[in-house]
């Protein structure tokens, strides 16, 4: 017996509600048609971060202008935890995966920030922001991590609200295990703070320790690679203060 096929499912940047058409622009038509090979009568899932989850037919299939039909309501919205993540940008394929696998694992904001060690010539927001759409897409989330356009460390920490904590992965492991360290933050909001390759420089370390809303944890005995720190971080302070729980 063959198995039914799930449809695939498309962030779309309008309202979305029962019973009405949506005609798409040129580019989500060209996507619709030529990536996914959506036929007339065929589904779709949509969602917007906002209003839930909705099962469409496409209508009228056209490269220039899609039409989807919105016919049932599947799922409300819920938002993903109040968890930030502040992260120095790295190799552009290192990069994609953290902000992939960021998204996965329910950030709900991502900021790149610039440190002395930084490993990359550009930083592109809108490829950042492609990235966490597709990888919403695929992990069913209903929402869509804010991607904040490239800052300072030392911009970032003057600016910074008082109120949400700042997780700073230390690599000389002086600090509280990373998990004790989460739970005692469940309900509070919080950033996780991973270093570029080579580390936070002496001049930075400092810095940060000096700020009374950052607390320096340990991810353990190894040094970890960018990508791989974070997703230990945040798998980590999901089972502890966030929505796995």
């Amino acid at each position: 017996m063959s198995k039914t096929k799930n449809p695939p499912r498309l962030f779309l940047d309008v309202p979305l509600s029962e019973n009405r058409e949506l005609t798409l622009s040129p580019d989500t038509s060209h996507y619709i048609c030529n990536v996914m090979r959506l036929k007339q009568g065929e589904n779709i899932i949509c969602f917007n971060g906002a209003d839930g989850e909705y099962l469409c037919a496409v209508t009228l299939p056209h490269k220039k202008q899609t039409v989807l039909r919105i016919d049932r309501f599947l799922r409300p919205f819920a938002a993903a935890p109040d968890i930030w993540l502040l992260f120095a940008p790295v190799k552009k394929e290192r990069t994609d995966y953290i902000i992939e696998k960021a998204t996965e694992l329910g950030i709900s904001k991502i900021l790149p920030v610039y440190t002395a060690y930084t490993n990359a010539e550009t930083v592109r927001t809108e490829r950042y922001r492609a990235q966490a759409v597709e990888a919403a897409e695929q992990c069913r989330r209903l929402d869509v991590p804010e991607i904040i356009p490239v800052q300072t460390l030392t911009n970032i920490l003057k600016n910074w609200d008082i109120n949400r904590i700042i997780f700073l992965m230390d690599e000389s492991g002086g600090g509280q295990p990373a998990l004790e360290s989460f739970q005692t933050a469940a309900g509070k909001p919080a950033a996780i703070l991973v270093g570029p390759e080579g580390g936070f420089s002496e001049e930075e370390l400092l810095l940060l320790r000096r700020q009374p809303f950052v607390r320096g944890v340990s991810l353990g005995p190894r040094i970890l690679r960018a990508e791989t720190a974070v997703a230990a971080a945040l798998a980590l302070w999901q089972a502890a203060a966030g929505d796995w729980k």
